[in-house]
């Protein structure tokens, strides 16, 4: 770790704006020279002089070979990784490069059904075929827990074709699969392993954290380094091991195809000095954060109703281990919703969780809290415990619906010739959209499936909950695009050429 204190990046923008070289180059703000004077003054000078642009002594995103491939180096070493690739687009970008670097058009890719709609993005680029797995569910929690390598095992020996495995880890209320061993038997039988680890950019950096999945042995991983260890919203990394069927080359070709060509240099630099703060102090700082987080998830198990859950269901199927670090928190026994509890918070105590679901919310906790937060946390969840426990058990009016059917490819259906009808009349149709609530962005309805009257209910009985639903072109999600039926009688899902309505 000797050359982690250092943030080559970071350093090259600070000189280039010291020197005073004269810009006559984009952005045309002028290191902060023009522009709305509100924003200038929020902003401050010093970040502006640093918003600058791709030239010889910056290095260039698409092709680096300098400082920013020098940040890069250092943030693969920090991760256990052996390539790094900065991303100014989002973990989303790095997921779908992931899944078209990996799978060719036709290819089946294993997928768990609670996955990020990004991904589904990524299956529709890149024309694979997913096979969706059933992670576990929790009744009472109502909410979707880890793959069991038993799964893993199943879907492989039902798809003995299939090329890879895309796994999260954690979900996003911190559950953790079994990923060494999940790994393991996917590389025993030839599969690439793919990670979304939006929410575990945090484990490398301490023992008492579950596995990353470079731990672990996963051949490429999508990091949201901005959630949890310090950089900016929309910088994220892509980590990748060294391995025969994925060169770092094809990933880079695949980034140039999706990250724009005027990458923020603002947010690079976040993650080259994000990098180095978890590098240098992340081991004390993720200490301090999981003292914090235990001391508070033990005054909170006293209140009546109140269910701070999550380390007492290690050892259970779907959950192989827990990011402890996380706070979430079940109001069923309160008799109130998840998305109630989220909305007293901010409107009577000033507090915002991250999201809320028909049961429960999810309070992140990062490097950044401290006691006094914390403590406003506490406060916040006795109040709302002792104005609001209704000392009933809360019920949601829709239960989560089985997978559906799988009639033709995500790809075949976004591309097809589609028509719109009121979603409530749509039971039986091939949906063309996804839909969701958003956070956390797990579709309930992907393009390709056939719509059900349970999907449509549950769907129902979110938006009745408040839930924020989204994913269709209605914003109102009144109607939903499916597909002509004309078309999905002529589809054949075994065929690795009829990707296109105009294959047909």
């Amino acid at each position: 770790m000797s050359d982690q204190d250092r943030a080559p990046l970071f350093e090259a923008l600070c000189n280039y704006a010291d020197t005073k070289v004269i810009p006559f180059h984009v952005p045309g703000h002028k290191q902060g020279r023009a522009g709305d004077a509100a924003f200038t003054a929020r902003m401050g000078s010093a970040a502006l002089s640093i918003d600058l642009t791709s030239m010889e002594e910056l290095d260039f995103l698409s092709n680096p070979k300098s400082v920013i491939a020098e940040a890069e180096d250092l943030a693969a070493k920090a991760f256990g990784a052996d390539h790094a690739f900065f991303l100014c687009n989002g973990t989303s970008s790095g997921i779908q490069t992931m899944l078209i670097a990996a799978c060719q058009p036709g290819d089946k890719v294993l997928i768990p059904r609670n996955a990020h709609k990004s991904v589904i993005g990524g299956v529709i680029f890149s024309g694979a075929e997913p096979v969706y797995m059933q992670p576990e569910l929790n009744d009472y929690l109502g909410i979707a827990m880890g793959i069991t390598p038993e799964t893993v095992i199943e879907a492989i020996d039902n798809n003995p074709d299939a090329k890879t495995l895309f796994l999260i880890n954690p979900t996003y209320y911190g559950m953790v699969s079994d990923l060494r061993r999940i790994v393991e038997i996917c590389h025993e039988r030839g599969l690439l392993v793919l990670v979304d680890e939006a929410h575990g950019g945090h484990f490398h950096f301490h023992q008492d954290m579950p596995l990353s999945a470079m731990a672990a042995g996963a051949d490429i991983a999508a990091i949201s380094t901005h959630k949890l260890t310090g950089s900016l919203t929309q910088s994220s990394l892509l980590v990748m091991k060294d391995n025969d069927s994925l060169k770092p080359s094809r990933v880079r070709s695949v980034l140039n195809l999706l990250q724009t060509t005027s990458p923020s240099y603002i947010l690079m630099a976040s993650l080259d000095t994000a990098r180095r703060e978890m590098a240098v102090h992340g081991e004390q700082l993720i200490s301090n954060l999981l003292n914090l987080s235990a001391e508070l998830r033990r005054e909170l198990e006293v209140i009546q109703g109140l269910y701070a859950f999550g380390p007492d269901l290690v050892g259970k199927p779907g959950c192989y281990d827990f990011d402890s670090s996380k706070l979430s928190l079940c109001a069923r026994g309160l008799g109130i919703s998840g998305y109630e509890f989220e909305q007293i918070l901010r409107q009577e105590c000033n507090l915002q969780v991250e999201l809320s679901d028909f049961y429960n919310v999810l309070a992140v906790m990062a490097i950044g809290d401290t006691r006094d937060l914390v403590a406003k946390l506490k406060e916040a969840c006795c109040y709302v415990a002792e104005k609001y426990n209704r000392h009933t058990l809360h019920n949601a009016k829709g239960n989560m619906p089985a997978i559906p059917e799988l009639v033709v490819s995500p790809r075949f259906a976004y591309y097809s010739e589609t028509v719109a009808i009121p979603f409530e009349e749509s039971e039986g149709e091939v949906s063309a959209e996804l839909i969701m609530a958003y956070p956390p962005g797990i579709p309930i309805i992907c393009p390709g499936e056939r719509i059900t009257w349970e999907i449509i209910r549950y769907i129902q009985a979110m938006r009745e909950a408040g839930l924020n639903i989204q994913g269709t072109e209605d914003p109102e999600v009144h109607t939903i695009k499916v597909l002509r039926r004309n078309l999905t009688s002529v589809y054949s899902k075994g065929s690795r050429v009829i990707l296109t309505p105009q294959n047909v």
